[in-house]
């Protein structure tokens, strides 16, 4: 299987990131090589926090000093245990324990963490001129929404505090953003980025599959099969690409073999959308319309997606779960989202109409 993939990693402040305890010496130093290590995981889409016992707003203010402060998404800085630090951290972020790490020069933090999130990736700071070497901080590719990634999760954190102020209702809110949907076939340069989320990707995930970037080659270059994926954007800027979809077609059966998105559009209602557009490929085609469905310690809302977009158990064998679609509960794209199809099948302007009624 290989190493596990990092996504986030969790920095100490005091003699990790810099030299020195900053409630002793207000001129610690940054310690030899450290921003170049944080710059570098951020290329590589390597999200980075801090969990500090420290002043808030004194460390900072020293990180900024340092040029640093940008790159640390959900900073908790105060007086609360490491292992609660990295809860709130990984809650907040919505990732998984097994994706993260904590680098901390004190061993009672380390083992406090271990202790409390045996999954977590506990590393020793002396260990730090090694870390860009290490197979969980390398990438299998470094794709554009790789390299912009915090700024998508910054994007994501000014959306949530508008919403969280919003007067209105969830669907009113929604309809501010502006909300626009393109689905494409996959082209060749996607297949990066197209792997990239089939390793990333757990909570909505529907079968927790994964492929490889020539295995998803060839689905593209397939006649039997689509291989298409979804792009997200707002009034405050771009999601990235944030959804993949696998069709298999057969004469008379087309199958969902896969349906993912990124979780940081749970709330937006795009696995609906991506099931409803899919169903109205299969209705026009006059085929029926499953899916597979695998269920994993993840992605137990995926399997509620599916029931509300019309599905329905056929089958089972073993772990794996067949779906198939009622033709009479398709339903048009919400009305707070516009859809923009590039596929072969439906034209661009027929389902704009769909999604303007």
């Amino acid at each position: 299987m290989g190493a596990r993939k990092i996504k986030c990693l969790v920095w100490d402040l005091d003699n990790t990131l810099w030299h020195g305890i900053l409630s002793e010496d207000r001129e610690v130093l940054l310690r030899e090589g450290v921003a170049a290590i944080v710059k570098t995981l951020d290329e590589r889409g390597i999200l980075q926090s801090i969990a500090s016992r420290n002043n808030h707003d004194m460390a900072m203010a020293k990180l900024k000093q340092f040029g640093l402060d940008e790159f640390f998404l959900y900073p908790q800085i105060g007086w609360d245990s490491k292992s609660v630090a990295v809860e709130n951290i990984r809650s907040l972020i919505n990732i998984s324990r097994e994706s993260m790490a904590f680098i901390d020069d004190q061993p009672f933090e380390r083992e406090e963490v271990n202790f409390q999130h045996p999954e977590v990736l506990c590393i020793d700071s002396v260990e730090m001129d090694s870390l860009l070497g290490m197979a969980e901080f390398n990438p299998l590719f470094i794709t554009a929404d790789s390299k912009n990634r915090r700024q998508l999760y910054r994007n994501d954190i000014i959306r949530n505090h508008i919403e969280e102020k919003f007067a209105g209702s969830n669907e009113e809110f929604l309809s501010s953003l502006g909300l626009e949907l393109t689905v494409a076939a996959v082209r060749e340069d996607d297949l990066k980025r197209a792997e990239e989320l089939t390793v990333r990707t757990h909570q909505l995930n529907a079968t927790g599959y994964t492929y490889s970037y020539e295995e998803l080659d060839q689905f593209r270059l397939s006649p039997q099969h689509l291989l298409f994926m979804s792009d997200l954007k707002d009034k405050y800027g771009s999601y990235g690409k944030i959804g993949l979809t696998l069709l298999e077609m057969d004469e008379n059966v087309w199958t969902l073999k896969l349906l993912l998105m990124s979780c940081r559009v749970m709330s937006r209602g795009i696995g609906s959308v991506l099931l409803n557009y899919v169903a109205a490929l299969a209705k026009d085609a006059g085929v029926t319309l499953r899916a597979e469905f695998v269920p994993t310690e993840y992605n137990r809302m995926m399997k509620f997606t599916y029931l509300f977009a019309g599905f329905k158990e056929l089958e089972r064998y073993g772990d794996l779960i067949i779906l198939e679609h009622d033709k009479a509960q398709l339903q048009n794209p919400p009305a707070y989202m516009s859809l923009i199809s590039e596929s072969p099948f439906l034209p661009h302007d027929q389902v704009q109409r769909d999604a303007d009624v």
